[in-house]
C-alpha cells in the first residue's frame, strides 16, 4: 500500500493543510498516545469469551486442531477459577469480561517493509516514533495492532546467525519444534485466572529464539498499540535464550482513552538457558481506562541471568509481578521497577523470585511515586526452597508521596526453607521536602519544574538501568505528570 502522500498546501486551506502535516509526524513517548483512528478490521470477534468466540479465532487464524482444544480447555478453567484475592488488589473487581471485545483483526499478514503496513496502522507508529527508532538504534521490531502484529522486521545478519523474531502465530506454524516445548511450561495454564484467560484469548506477541553463543548487540523491540474501543488484548511472548546466548527485549505500549473500559492481559515467558542472559525492558504508558494485566516469568537455568527492568506509568490498574525461577546453580535473577500512580490510578506491582537452586542470587529493587490520590503498591516474594544452601536475595523498596492524599502499600512474603542462605528487605516512605521546593524556587523554576526535579533525583539511579532512548522518555513522561499534578 502506498504511503500517504504530503498534502498540497496550494489545494487545500492553511488549517487543513497544518493540520493534516501535524498527523504525519512522528511521536514519541511523551505524547502519551492519546489519539486513535477510526476501526477497519476484516475481523471482529465481538464481545464476550465463549466456544463460538474461540472458534471465530481459530478460524480467522487458521490454527490446527490442537490449538482449538488447548484454548477450550483453558477457557473452561478461565471460567472455574475465581478472580484472584491475595496478589490482587481491591479494584480488579471492576473488571467486566463480558463487555470486553476479544479479537480484531486487519486480516493482512505482518510486513516487513512500512511501505507495505495498511495505511492507519502505518500512519498510527509513525505518530509514535516506531520506525525512527527501528532505523537509530534496534536490531529488529514486531509492531502489534489490536489483536495481530502489523509489522515485523530483524537485520538480515541475525537471519544468518539462525535468529528467529516472529509474533506468536508464526512461532507455533513455523517453528512449532521449537516453540510447543515451552509453550504454556513457565506459566502453566492453571497458574491463576488471567494466565488461563490468555491461553484461551492469545493473539499477538513475540516469538524469540537466540541460538547457542549468539549474542545480540541491539535490542529487539515490541511495541503492543490498542486502537479499539473496549479492546482486549491478549499478546503471548516467549523468549528463549540458547546457551550462552544474550539479547535485550523492549517493549512500549499505548492505547487512546475511551470511556468504555479496555482490558490489556499478556503473557510473558522468557527461558534462558545455562549461561545465556535475557534482559527485559518495559515502558508501559496505557490510558487511564485499562486494566492491565500482566503475568511475567522467567526460568534461569545454570549460570544464567534474567533481569526485568520495568516501568509503569499509565492504565487505572496495573497488576504486574515479573518473576524468575532460580532453576540452575548460580543462576541471577534482578527486577528494578518504577511505578508512578496519579490520581484514579491503582499501580499494584512488585516481583517474585524463586531460588530452587543453591547458590542462587536475587535483586529486587522498586520505587514507586503516588500523586494526589494516587495508589501505589509493592507486592512481593522471596521464597527460598527446602534444602538450597548459599542463596542471597536483597530487596529493597522506597516509595515517594507526593501529597497528603496520596497511598503507598508494601506486602513482602519472605519463606527461606534452606540452611546458609541470606534474605534481606529494607522499606522506606518519604515525601517530597516543602523547605526543597522552596529553595529550589527561589531559584527561578516554577513549582512543576522544582517537584519534577525531585522526583527524577529519586529515582535518578533506577532511570539509568533503562537504555538512553527509554531514559531520556522516562525523564520526559515524569515532568508531563509534575505538570499535570501542579496545573
Amino acid at each position: 500500500m502506498d504511503s500517504p502522500a504530503t498534502p498540497s498546501i496550494g489545494s487545500t486551506s492553511p488549517a487543513d493543510a497544518a493540520a493534516a502535516q501535524a498527523d504525519l509526524t512522528p511521536f514519541t513517548l511523551d505524547t502519551r498516545g492519546e489519539f486513535s483512528f477510526p476501526e477497519n478490521h476484516k475481523y471482529d470477534a465481538g464481545y464476550g469469551l465463549t466456544e463460538q468466540t474461540i472458534d471465530y479465532i481459530c478460524d480467522a487464524k487458521g490454527e490446527p486442531d490442537w490449538v482449538r482444544r488447548f484454548r477450550k480447555d483453558a477457557l473452561k478453567k478461565f471460567r472455574e477459577m475465581p478472580m484472584p484475592t491475595h496478589w490482587a488488589p481491591e479494584s480488579i473487581r471492576g473488571v467486566d469480561f463480558d463487555k470486553i471485545r476479544y479479537y480484531l483483526a486487519h486480516g493482512t499478514p505482518p510486513r516487513q517493509s512500512w511501505d507495505e503496513v495498511p495505511d492507519d496502522v502505518k500512519r498510527t507508529f509513525e505518530r509514535l516514533g516506531v520506525p525512527e527508532q527501528e532505523r537509530a538504534f534496534l536490531a529488529g521490531v514486531d509492531a502489534q495492532y489490536d489483536s495481530e502484529t502489523a509489522y515485523n522486521n530483524m537485520q538480515e545478519e541475525l537471519r544468518k546467525k539462525g535468529v528467529i523474531f516472529v509474533n506468536s502465530t508464526e512461532g507455533l506454524r513455523d517453528y512449532e519444534h521449537i516453540f510447543r516445548p515451552w509453550f504454556g511450561k513457565v506459566i502453566p495454564v492453571g497458574d491463576n485466572k488471567f494466565s488461563a484467560l490468555n491461553h484461551a484469548a492469545f493473539s499477538g506477541g513475540s516469538f524469540i529464539y537466540v541460538p547457542k553463543g549468539v549474542k545480540l548487540a541491539q535490542p529487539l523491540q515490541a511495541y503492543f498499540r490498542i486502537n479499539s474501543e473496549s479492546m482486549g488484548q491478549f499478546e503471548r511472548t516467549l523468549i528463549i535464550a540458547d546457551e550462552g546466548a544474550e539479547l535485550m527485549y523492549m517493549e512500549g505500549c499505548t492505547a487512546p482513552k475511551y470511556d468504555s473500559a479496555t482490558l490489556h492481559s499478556g503473557v510473558v515467558e522468557l527461558v534462558a538457558l545455562k549461561g545465556a542472559k535475557i534482559q527485559y525492558v518495559t515502558v508501559q504508558n496505557w490510558a487511564t481506562n485499562v486494566y492491565n494485566l500482566v503475568i511475567q516469568r522467567g526460568l534461569a537455568m545454570e549460570d544464567a541471568e534474567i533481569r526485568w527492568i520495568d516501568c509503569n506509568l499509565g492504565s487505572g490498574l496495573t497488576m504486574k509481578y515479573p518473576a524468575v525461577v532460580l532453576q540452575g546453580r548460580r543462576a541471577r535473577g534482578e527486577v528494578v521497577s518504577i511505578s508512578l500512580a496519579h490520581s484514579g490510578q491503582d499501580q499494584d506491582t512488585g516481583a517474585r523470585m524463586i531460588h530452587a537452586a543453591p547458590e542462587t542470587t536475587s535483586n529486587i529493587i522498586a520505587k514507586s511515586i503516588s500523586i494526589g490520590e494516587g495508589r501505589a503498591s509493592y507486592r512481593g516474594e522471596v521464597k527460598v526452597l527446602k534444602g538450597m544452601k548459599g542463596c542471597r536475595n536483597n530487596t529493597e523498596c522506597d516509595a515517594l508521596l507526593i501529597n497528603a492524599t496520596s497511598r503507598t502499600d508494601t506486602y513482602p512474603a519472605i519463606t527461606v526453607n534452606g540452611n546458609a542462605s541470606a534474605v534481606q528487605h529494607e522499606a522506606s516512605v518519604s515525601q517530597v521536602d516543602e523547605e526543597q521546593l522552596f529553595y529550589m524556587q527561589q531559584r527561578g523554576l516554577t513549582r512543576a519544574q522544582a517537584m519534577s526535579l525531585a522526583v527524577n533525583g529519586f529515582i535518578n539511579d533506577l532511570v539509568q538501568e533503562f537504555p538512553m532512548e527509554y531514559s531520556v522518555e522516562l525523564r520526559r513522561l515524569i515532568d508531563l505528570e509534575m505538570e499535570d499534578s501542579i496545573g
